[in-house]
């Protein structure tokens, strides 16, 4: 399935790209909302097992990948972007979805249950919660503020090597496709990241109190997929969030660290089985 992709213009006019999986509407729509600096494009590799009979919605947040850039450090904070989002999903008639959220993008799903719970049939919650490991706050801080300037792809492929936890990426190949979804060639010829790295400032703050957040995701059935050498998400906030959460189930990926691309097998087929859970309980 292709995707469509779409540029629309939020309330103050700066253009946001979206992009649509559409193969119809027997089964649950999903919105599908990335992680802090990253873009649509990383959730191509669920359409092959979750794109059947159902609109995948997703987008790149301001300050990221083709959305435009801001003078104003704060119209990349997670209020902006929540924002945003009901408003690209109101343009697009996207009434109710279940929600697929990466890291940021899975706290702006608890800020979305708090803001419009109606709209939210489900969330999977890809190794986030409502608290945040410091260690890896710290190394998302450095990474991204960093504009390493590369030469080429195949040195982009190197540093991202060289600084990213483990993931699932095991070829050549798979490292220098993560790198063209990161890293973009500029107008000196280097090439830079995706994001506004002034996205780093909003990084500064000690985060809010989350646990009320996530308490708004109780009228919903939740999947935390959990990396399991992630330094952002512990094994001890997964039972914490099961205690409290009445219809909670998780997932951990071996030897996986922040976070993971949803395609290893534990991941996926715990995605499957939710998202479908999702679909019978709608029809």
């Amino acid at each position: 399935m292709e995707p469509l992709s779409l540029t629309l213009r939020a309330w103050d006019d700066l253009p946001l790209r979206v992009r649509v999986w559409d193969d119809g509407d027997r089964r649950t729509p999903l919105l599908c909302l990335p992680g802090l600096v990253r873009t649509a494009e990383d959730f191509d590799v669920i359409v092959p097992f979750l794109g059947e009979g159902r609109r995948i919605v997703s987008l790149d947040y301001a300050g990221r990948g083709g959305s435009g850039r801001s003078a104003h450090v704060t119209r990349y904070g997670p209020e902006a972007c929540a924002r945003d989002i009901m408003d690209v999903c109101a343009a697009l008639h996207l009434g109710r979805a279940a929600i697929i959220g990466t890291s940021f993008g899975g706290l702006l799903a608890m800020g979305l249950a708090a803001a419009r719970p109606v709209m939210i049939l489900g969330v999977v919650l890809n190794d986030v919660g409502p608290e945040i490991g410091t260690d890896g706050a710290a190394f998302v801080r450095r990474f991204v503020g960093t504009d390493p300037a590369l030469l080429d792809l195949d040195a982009c492929a190197a540093y991202l090597k060289g600084h990213l936890p483990p993931l699932s990426l095991h070829t050549d190949e798979d490292w220098r496709a993560m790198a063209a979804l990161t890293y973009q060639p500029g107008a000196d010829g280097r090439f830079h990241p995706v994001w506004d790295t002034a996205i780093a400032r909003l990084l500064d703050a000690p985060p809010p109190d989350l646990w009320g957040y996530f308490g708004a995701l109780s009228h919903v059935p939740v999947l935390v997929v959990h990396g399991a050498v992630s330094t952002l998400l512990s094994a001890d906030t997964v039972t914490r969030m099961a205690a409290r959460h009445p219809d909670l189930t998780h997932v951990t990926v071996p030897d996986i660290g922040h976070a993971p691309i949803l395609t290893e097998p534990p991941a996926r087929d715990a995605l499957i089985r939710f998202v479908q859970r999702i679909d019978a309980a709608r029809s």
